[in-house]
């Protein structure tokens, strides 16, 4: 049976697939990336909670980038469809598709190892590294609340249509629905991420000075090698698109 993954081998992996995504710029790399997120999440049992969280951020997000770059692209010339200053361009609609699938892949990517992780063995894994106790503390906080945003997202939705906002119609109604919804979901998560510090803070977590770690966090060698390996292929992807862009920049 292989070992289970520690928690800094799926830091490094989602942060280097968000990074390799990113750098090549591909929308079916995205699209596959994505996808292989969503079944990763299924198989690990938080797939729910991970494409419900995920639409949360990126339905207003693809709205928002169809509206602007499909209809106001200002490189666009192959125009689809008119309507006054509006354009609908191929050129616009590509690029909302690269930026929105780019960005739901990232998203999916680190949506999956904030569900997935074990908080506790990460924020051991990284004070045995020495590690800031400050920066421990923040992440712990941030590891602990964003399970709930799935189901206060919904806790939300239910009360507001209980009181009588209507949530169906048209795109525009849709939208003014999602912002209308987003406000109480950031307040109450401020409100709770405060509450989990000082929570943790009574608990002396934030405090500095030696730490002693009773929570022990097997780190095999070729998951150690693995991590160097993810860390190299990223930062020759980041390079070779720096590569690419800088001639088109006029600064070579």
């Amino acid at each position: 049976m292989p070992a289970p993954l520690h928690p800094l081998t799926s830091l490094t992996a989602a942060c280097c697939t968000a990074a390799v995504t990113t750098a090549a710029g591909s929308w079916p790399l995205s699209v596959a990336v994505s996808a292989a997120a969503a079944v990763l999440a299924v198989r690990a049992g938080a797939g729910r909670r991970v494409l419900t969280a995920a639409a949360a951020v990126l339905l207003p997000l693809g709205l928002s980038l169809l509206m602007l770059h499909g209809l106001f692209f200002p490189e666009g010339r192959t125009v689809l469809a008119a309507w006054g200053p509006a354009r609908v361009t191929a050129e616009g609609l590509a690029f909302a598709l690269e930026a929105g699938t780019r960005t739901g892949a990232c998203v999916l990517v680190l949506l999956l190892f904030s569900f997935t992780v074990s908080a506790p063995d990460l924020v051991a894994a990284l004070n045995v590294r020495g590690l800031p106790p400050q920066f421990s503390f923040v992440l712990a906080s941030a590891l602990t609340l964003l399970p709930a945003v799935a189901g206060r997202l919904g806790a939300i939705r239910t009360a507001q249509e209980s009181r009588g906002l209507v949530l169906g119609g048209g795109a525009l109604a849709r939208l003014a629905a999602v912002r209308v919804q987003m406000v109480p979901l950031v307040l109450g998560l401020l409100e709770e991420s405060g509450h989990r510090a000082q929570a943790l803070e009574a608990r002396g977590f934030g405090r500095p000075g030696p730490r002693t770690s009773y929570r022990e966090v097997p780190d095999p060698p070729a998951q150690r090698r693995l991590r160097a390996v993810l860390l190299v292929l990223a930062a020759a992807a980041v390079a070779l698109r720096l590569g690419a862009s800088w001639p088109a920049a006029g600064l070579l």
